[in-house]
This record gives structure tokens, sequence and C-alpha cells, in this order.
């Protein structure tokens, strides 16, 4: 499921300041990533299973891995894992009202975080 207008979308930033915001809110890069592309998790453990709100990203200037890039963010979206297949991303699951409402107050507090930055629309 995509969070729609969030103020994340369409955003160009430095990559070592999309670092550092995202894991000021639990957002962690980790390994998910190759010289062009990020994605950044938060991990949500609940009873109904374990999910994660992915922000992708991209690049078209720069090397992620020398930390030397312009990431253009995608629209974040909630996903369910299942093992052994990975994560789902279908409107069709079944999420927690109380886990959406904290993906949507963590995507708000990041778009406040990157306006501080003044980043700018991609």
């Amino acid at each position: 499921m995509y969070f729609e207008n969030t103020g994340i979308e369409d955003i160009a930033a430095d990559l070592f300041v999309l670092d550092e915001i995202m894991l000021e809110h639990n957002l962690i890069r980790g390994g998910q990533w190759d010289y062009e592309r990020v994605t950044y998790d938060k991990k949500y453990t609940l009873k109904d299973g374990t999910f994660y709100l992915r922000i992708f990203g991209f690049t078209t200037d720069g090397d992620v891995g020398s930390r030397d890039a312009l990431i253009n963010l995608k629209k974040p979206v909630i996903g369910k894992h299942h093992y052994p297949f990975g994560v789902e991303y279908g409107e069709d699951e079944n999420f927690p009202k109380s886990l959406l409402n904290d993906c949507e107050t963590t995507l708000k507090a990041v778009a406040e975080a990157l306006q501080m930055h003044n980043v700018k629309k991609a």
C-alpha cells in the first residue's frame, strides 16, 4: 500500500543528509543499496506479522557506494513480510490501523526534517 501526498515523494537530497534524517526516524538503509538505488526500512514486529515501512530512492547523479549521490525519493510504501517469499505490498493486505498511524507520523516527521534541510523537489 502506497502512502500518498507525504511530502517525501519526488524530493532530491544528498545521500549523507538522507542517511542522517532517516536514521533519526528509525529508517535504516543497511545493506539495501546498490550504486544507483537505496531503500530505507522501518521494521515493525507485531502479533499480526512483520511489516516494513519502505522509502525507495534512486540517483541519476553520483554513486551510492562512495556516499556521493543526490537521491530522488519515491512514494513510501508499507508491506508485510511473508516467509519465505519476502515483502508483499498488495492492496489486499490487511494493515493494522495503529501501524498505519505510526507510519504516517514517521513520514510527517521525515518530511518536516527534510524541509529544515531545504531540500527541493526533483
